[in-house]
């Protein structure tokens, strides 16, 4: 195989364990909203803000996997 077909195997690789890693961190901060706001929903607007401060540092680890993914394929 080719440097460039490694290259590519390997930003598919990057770009799918990056996808499912920031939805599972989405899905456990959903989770955490759920379980914080069922039990004290006098909290919801508190929770609501770390829950997107959770949302938002999963959704970085996507990023940086479209970055490095992208970096392999030669676009930047």
């Amino acid at each position: 195989m080719a440097a460039t077909e490694f290259a590519n195997l390997g930003a598919g690789i990057a770009i799918g364990i990056g996808a499912v890693g920031a939805g599972l961190g989405i899905g456990l901060a959903t989770k955490g909203l759920m379980d914080a706001v069922s039990r004290q929903p006098e909290v919801a607007g508190k929770a609501f803000g770390f829950f997107l401060l959770g949302a938002a540092l999963s959704e970085a680890c996507a990023l940086y996997a479209f970055v490095i993914a992208a970096k392999l394929v030669g676009l930047f």
